[in-house]
């Protein structure tokens, strides 16, 4: 199948440059929701100017398309949930998304102390296993490397990472005389 010749969006006439930008929005909202600024990027990559982009923008915004607070509650409860991402994590991958750091904060806050606290459990526990054979002290730094990727606080990281060894059999582990904040 041929492509078709790529056009620059500053040579077709108005009414064609915005239907293109429309085509392309509409594309990228089908695969998943955006943000305002996600598409705004896309179509700047594009080539397309700002008057239009601003225009559809404004249009798409108006129709309900793009909601950035919906888009932000979205993508907390599938990272946390599918990537096991922190509060702190999630507010940070949004920020980079484009969303204002209010709407982010809030929709971070879905997730409270006691589930990001209990989805860093099933992350230890889920990764222990592959720790078998090697030293408690590479393990518990192989996990707070991987707990802390992940965004979580280094005291709960330490209190998880502790208890569930114990839970995996630890009579004690070297985290016993750590000091948690």
């Amino acid at each position: 199948m041929a492509r078709a010749p790529k056009v620059d969006p500053a040579e077709l006439p108005p009414e064609e440059r915005a239907k293109k930008a429309k085509e392309i929005c509409f594309d990228l909202l089908a695969m998943r929701p955006r943000t305002g600024d996600e598409l705004r990027q896309a179509l700047h990559r594009k080539g397309f100017d700002e008057a239009t982009i601003e225009t559809l923008l404004g249009k798409l915004d108006r129709a309900g398309l793009i909601n950035d607070a919906e888009f932000a509650e979205i993508w907390v409860r599938s990272r946390h949930a599918n990537q096991g991402l922190s509060r702190t994590a999630l507010v940070a991958e949004l920020r980079r998304k484009g969303v204002d750091d209010e709407i982010a904060v809030q929709a971070a806050s879905e997730v409270d102390r006691e589930a990001e606290e209990q989805r860093a459990r099933e992350l230890v526990r889920k990764r222990l296993g592959s720790l078998g054979n090697v030293d408690e002290q590479t393990a518990i730094r192989r996990l707070l490397g991987f707990l802390g990727r992940k965004g979580y606080p280094q005291g709960l990281a330490y209190t998880v990472i502790r208890d569930e060894l114990r839970e995996y059999g630890a009579e004690s582990t070297i985290l016993d005389d750590a000091v948690i904040e």
